[in-house]
C-alpha cells in the first residue's frame, strides 16, 4: 500500500470517534425527550403549585424557596405552569404526528400498489394539502369551529399527511424494486401482502425518523398557534400561551419569555438530536459515509 493511500484523509474524523460522538448526541437527545416526557406524565400526579391557581398579590415574584422560577403577571407559578405545558406539547405532537402517520402511510401505500389513475389523484391531493400549512389550517378552522386545541391538533395533522404520503410512496417505489420482492411475486404471493409482509417492515425505520422530525415541527406549530391566539385556550397552560402572556413585560420581567422559549427549544433540540440518531442507527452505510473512507 502507498503511503499516499495509507494517509488519512485531510478533514476527516475517525470512524471510532464520530461513532462516539454519535451516540453521544443520541444519548442527549433521548434524555431531553425522556425529561420531557417525565414531566407531562408527572403533571398528572403532582405540580408544586396548582398551575391554575392565581395570586394577584404575589404576581411578578422572584425565584424563591417557595417559587423556584418566580411567578408569573398573574401570580401563577412558573415551574407548574412549565410541568403542564409539556403535557400540552406532548400531547399535540403524539396525536397529529399519528394522524400524519395513519393516513399518510395509508396514502402513500396505496399509490405505490396502485399505479396509474389512483397514484396520480394521491399525490395531486399531498400537493394540494400543501398550499395549505398548518398556520393557515388552523385559521381557516378556527373560523368555523372556533380556537381551541383539537383545532391545532386537526391542522397540524392534516399538514402532517402529505409528508408521510410522499416518503412512505417513495421508499415503497424503492423496496419493490428489489429482488426479494421480485421473488415473493414469484412464489405467488399477491401485491397487498407483499406490501405488508416486505415492504411496509423495511420502510418502517425511514418512517421512524421522519416521526421524530415532525414531532419536533409539531411542538413548534403548536407553540405558534397558542402564541397567536389560535390554539390552547386560556386556563390550560400552554409554552406558547406563556410566551403570548409574556410579551407584555417584556421588559419589565423579561425571564417569562425565557422560561418557555428555553423548553420548546430543548424539546426540540432532544428531538432532532434523537432523530438524528435514529437515522445513523437504522443506516449504517450513512454513517460509513460520514466518516469518510
Amino acid at each position: 500500500m502507498s503511503e499516499a493511500a495509507a494517509a488519512p484523509v485531510e478533514g476527516a474524523v475517525p470512524p471510532a470517534r464520530a461513532h462516539r460522538w454519535r451516540r453521544a448526541n443520541f444519548a442527549i437527545g433521548a434524555s431531553l425527550v425522556a425529561a420531557v416526557i417525565g414531566l407531562a406524565l408527572l403533571s398528572f400526579v403532582w405540580t408544586p403549585w396548582p398551575a391554575t391557581e392565581l395570586d394577584i398579590p404575589h404576581k411578578l415574584q422572584p425565584p424563591s424557596w417557595s417559587h423556584w422560577l418566580g411567578t408569573d403577571s398573574l401570580g401563577r407559578d412558573i415551574v407548574s405552569l412549565l410541568i403542564v405545558g409539556s403535557r400540552v406539547s406532548i400531547a399535540v405532537g403524539l396525536i397529529a404526528v399519528g394522524i400524519g402517520i395513519a393516513f399518510g402511510v395509508a396514502l402513500g401505500l396505496l399509490a405505490a400498489v396502485k399505479r396509474g389513475w389512483i397514484e396520480e389523484a394521491v399525490m395531486r391531493l399531498a400537493d394540494f394539502t400543501f398550499a395549505f400549512p398548518a398556520l393557515l389550517s388552523a385559521i381557516m378552522l378556527t373560523a368555523i369551529y372556533g380556537p381551541g386545541l383539537v383545532t391545532s391538533i386537526v391542522a397540524i395533522g392534516i399538514f402532517n399527511v402529505p409528508v408521510f404520503a410522499r416518503i412512505t410512496r417513495a421508499s415503497a417505489l424503492v423496496v419493490r424494486s428489489r429482488e426479494f420482492v421480485t421473488a415473493a411475486r414469484a412464489l405467488g404471493k399477491g401485491e397487498w401482502r407483499i406490501t405488508f409482509e416486505h415492504v411496509l417492515p423495511n420502510i418502517a425505520a425511514i418512517l421512524i425518523v421522519q416521526a421524530t422530525i415532525q414531532f419536533a415541527l409539531a411542538i413548534l406549530a403548536e407553540a405558534a398557534l397558542s402564541y397567536l391566539g389560535l390554539g390552547t385556550q386560556p386556563p390550560t397552560p400552554s409554552w406558547g400561551r406563556m410566551l403570548n402572556e409574556a410579551q407584555q413585560q417584556l421588559f419589565q420581567a423579561p425571564q417569562l419569555a425565557v422560561y418557555p422559549g428555553l423548553a420548546i427549544a430543548l424539546t426540540v433540540l432532544g428531538l432532532n438530536l434523537m432523530g438524528d440518531g435514529l437515522r445513523d442507527i437504522f443506516d449504517p452505510r450513512l454513517s460509513r459515509r460520514r466518516t469518510g473512507p
